[in-house]
């Protein structure tokens, strides 16, 4: 199954985004939320940013400072860089200790969420300055990967996002009406967990939602499936699909958009990462009433990173998608590419069916 990639891909990139602050420059805006709010289409993007000056004897990186409620500058010095920290990854800074283990000491970004909007869902203008500002220890690091679920029964938006500081990292829930108000629920599950999709509608009278916890010895990162009265006690966790032993999931998988409401089940678009860290799409059905049983799976990747957007960027050859929309019998997916910009690629329903229903 090929998905159909947009002509004008990509449709947002880092020169489209205004810096939040005159210090800061914008490395990627990628892996967003998407929902419909009328005749709109609306983005939230996630967007990063490092220090636009680095100076001569230090490596600078951007924090939020909780006490100032501000973002500020933290300096490193090289040479202590030189003697106790890891640099090998552009990504992060590592402490070794004795042993050898790294621990993230840094983050040489820090993420915001931003809102995009268009009204024919491929040319998007972007707002000026983040969708709400950070909040509180667990945002030290920033605010990540947003996914947007309807709660149609309810007429809300609920927004499921990673928040990252130095005490790891939480899922996280906003509730919107408007992209304008935001009520701040807070971390619903502990560290270190992500990729958290909430279903948009109750099933036996409780809320459902996937979410991937990270295994720090024995498993493997799994998408597991959670229960809850109220959106924020979340119980029954079931394991719901691993790894594979080999192949283009063979490191960990997570869930991608929030779940899809069909009348064949629940379709999930999720992503797969292999040993090297290269990124694929997937699709999953579960039961619409059962929705921890999976009924059918694609073994092979419904998009995978090929063009040149996807494969050379800040981090090569990702495709990573947090929301999609479904318009009619398509199903547009919203995709972060190499971590550094947003692209668009649709493809019909019933290709999707038929591409599980072969490999089933």
């Amino acid at each position: 199954m090929d998905m159909i990639r947009e002509p004008k891909n990509p449709i947002i990139i880092p020169e489209d985004v205004k810096p939040s602050k005159d210090f800061l420059k914008v490395d990627g805006v990628f892996n967003c939320g998407a929902a419909k709010l009328g005749d709109e289409y609306i983005l939230l993007c996630r967007v990063a940013e490092s220090c636009r000056e680095q100076d001569e004897g230090y490596v600078c990186v951007p924090t939020y400072d909780e006490r100032e409620d501000c973002l500020r500058i933290e300096k490193i010095n090289r040479e202590e860089i030189k003697n106790r920290y890891d640099m090998s990854d552009s990504r992060m800074i590592f402490t070794r200790n004795a042993g050898g283990a790294k621990k993230i000491k840094y983050l040489t970004s820090i993420s915001h969420l931003r809102l995009a909007r268009s009204r024919d869902g491929i040319h998007f203008r972007m707002d000026e300055q983040p969708a709400l500002p950070f909040q509180g220890r667990y945002e030290r690091w920033g605010m990540e990967d947003p996914r947007i679920t309807w709660m149609e029964e309810e007429e809300r938006y609920c927004i499921t996002y990673t928040a990252v500081s130095e005490l790891g990292v939480v899922p996280a829930l906003l509730i919107t009406e408007d992209f304008k108000q935001y009520e701040r629920i807070g971390a619903i599950f502990p560290p270190e967990n992500k990729d958290v999709t909430i279903f948009p509608r109750k099933i036996g009278g409780l809320y459902y939602a996937c979410h991937r916890p990270v295994p720090g010895e024995i498993g493997t990162p799994d998408i597991w499936i959670a229960s809850s009265p109220d959106l924020i006690h979340w119980g029954e966790h079931r394991h719901l699909c691993g790894v594979s032993e080999d192949g283009w999931e063979n490191g960990r998988i997570g869930s991608g958009a929030p779940p899809i409401y069909t009348d064949r089940g629940w379709l999930h678009i999720y992503h797969g990462a292999d040993a090297d860290n290269r990124y694929c799409l997937g699709a999953m059905l579960t039961d619409i009433n059962e929705p921890g049983r999976m009924i059918a799976k694609s073994l092979l990747p419904v998009l995978e990173p090929e063009e040149a957007y996807e494969r050379e960027g800040f981090f090569g050859g990702v495709v990573f998608a947090c929301g999609c929309i479904k318009d009619g019998s398509m199903l547009s997916v919203y995709y972060g590419a190499a971590d550094d910009k947003i692209a668009r690629a649709v493809v019909s329903l019933e290709d999707v069916f038929k591409a599980m229903e072969a490999e089933r």
